[in-house]
């Protein structure tokens, strides 16, 4: 029994010995052959590859999804914001006249006497196509700059540049804002997302989501909007159903009607006929160049004849 163990422990050094020379060996071999310089860089390289790859896979996942995000770069930090204030609502019910409360925000709609699928807006909280880009920019930009109804704010002085139907989306930015009714009043506005996408509060008995871009039918181009820096001439009317006229005169043609306070761009004002509403009495008329109509200086918030601004010819 003794012989044997001393001939395993033998053994048992013998091999350890040669692990330990064969270790030191491989070691020594291995010394003069360093990695080459580029290869590091190479590394980095490759690694930065496929995280463009990953990242451009998961955009591309996530558009095909239909996720609400802002799809391509180049907008400002203020459109961006809007972006992400419209997507927070994905999912909230689309109610006429939904949006349009004293202040931006959700609020109980109306039936459209024209859609009868808008019967139950009076119970539904959300927003209609311009409640909700009304709401998406007071978040982004602070107040409240895009009052209105959709025609109001394709016409707003906020516009800071336009893009025709024929332009499609090559020249658009996430934030920038989508229009239909060409030939006639704007009837529908949404907010581009990019990649061809946009979000929208699109009809009575859907929610906000995201759709395709539609260029077809009475799609009338776009617009983009402006930093939250005052344009001048900006002033507010107030007041409900406000009628603008082509001349200065309540006899004259009718032309577009503010439902509720509305930001405006003045370019003039002149004298003309004397109107008497809401207690005041004005023969001061302000020339609106968006919407190539005027509006007595009894609605418009500021003095009876306006500080800052010329005379019209």
């Amino acid at each position: 029994m003794t012989m044997r163990r001393t001939a395993v422990a033998a053994a048992t050094a013998a091999l350890t010995l040669l692990a330990a020379w064969g270790g030191a060996h491989s070691a020594t071999a291995a010394t003069p052959a360093p990695a080459p310089a580029a290869k590091p860089a190479k590394a980095a390289k490759t690694a930065k590859t496929a995280k463009t790859a990953k990242t451009a896979k998961t955009a591309k996942t996530a558009n095909a999804a239909g996720t609400c995000a802002v799809l391509a770069p180049g907008a400002s930090a203020v459109a961006e914001k809007a972006v992400a204030a419209a997507c927070e609502q994905i999912g909230v019910w689309y109610t006429w006249g939904g949006g349009h409360g004293p202040q931006p925000g959700p609020t109980y709609g109306q039936v459209d006497p024209s859609d009868p699928d808008s019967a139950h807006d009076p119970e539904r909280l959300g927003f209609d196509c311009s409640g909700l880009v009304r709401y998406a920019y007071a978040r982004a930009a602070g107040g409240d700059p895009l009052t209105g109804n959709a025609h109001h704010q394709f016409h707003s002085p906020r516009v800071q540049q336009r893009f025709t139907a024929a332009q499609a989306t090559g020249p658009l930015l996430p934030g920038d804002l989508l229009a239909w009714g060409s030939g006639g009043p704007i009837h529908h506005i949404a907010i581009y997302l990019g990649a061809g996408k946009m979000v929208e509060a699109r009809e009575s008995g859907t929610r906000i989501t995201v759709s395709d871009v539609r260029l077809d039918g009475d799609y009338a181009g776009a617009v983009r909007i402006a930093p939250p820096a005052a344009a001048p001439g900006t002033f507010s009317t107030w007041g409900t159903d406000v009628w603008t006229h082509r001349e200065p005169s309540t006899t004259s043609p009718r032309v577009h009607k503010f439902p509720g306070p509305t930001t405006v761009r003045i370019e003039c004002q002149k004298h003309a006929e004397p109107v008497t509403a809401e207690g005041y009495t004005n023969d001061a008329w302000s020339y609106l160049p968006e919407y190539g109509a005027w509006i007595t200086n009894i609605y418009i918030k500021g003095a009876a004849w306006l500080d800052g601004v010329r005379t019209c010819p």
